[in-house]
């Protein structure tokens, strides 16, 4: 532990904050789960309309997922009388996706910095003029294809800011 660090002071961001400071980098963290278990990427970013938008390519786990979410469930067993059925979200017939996104920016020196995490569902973007757009303005970091974008549209946005502190009075000596 670095005992010689000055104090530093945790700030709540508010959700219009916190997208503002996400739409000031470009890169994060998408997490998901895969086969059970949390699965984590560094990718790229933009913030669109309010929604995070991420490329990807074919046969990527999180396509995969997002994908299997469009499709229309199967047949199951009807809820019990005294419960309703669930509502299904607009646009999305099968079951709904959950993953959190997370960009920060934290100066390796003083530990001063943001982080901002984004949970929500996402889709898999199937309009080709969407496509397009999304292929210009996201450009791949490896050389390979990136055929596919994947839309966040987040539910729950959090934010924090770690500022500089009020530095703490001198312990009395006894």
């Amino acid at each position: 532990m670095d005992t010689t660090a000055p104090p530093r002071r945790r700030v709540e961001l508010t959700r219009a904050q916190s997208l503002r400071l996400l739409r000031s980098v470009s890169l994060g963290r998408v997490v998901f789960t895969r086969r059970a278990l949390p699965a984590i990427r560094p990718v790229n970013h933009i913030v669109d309309g309010g929604h995070i938008v991420i490329r990807t390519h074919e046969g990527a786990a999180l396509a995969g997922l997002a994908a299997s979410a469009q499709q229309p469930m199967t047949a199951r067993q009807p809820a019990p009388a005294q419960q309703p059925a669930p509502a299904q979200p607009p646009g999305a017939p099968g079951r709904r996706v959950v993953v959190a996104y997370e960009a920060d920016s934290i100066d390796p020196v003083t530990h001063l910095g943001w982080s901002v995490v984004v949970t929500g569902y996402c889709t898999l973007v199937t309009d080709p003029d969407e496509l397009a757009r999304y292929a210009a303005l996201l450009t791949p970091w490896w050389d390979g294809r990136m055929d596919y974008a994947v839309r966040i549209r987040p539910s729950l946005v959090t934010g924090v800011q770690l500022l500089p502190g009020r530095p703490h009075p001198p312990a009395q000596a006894r």
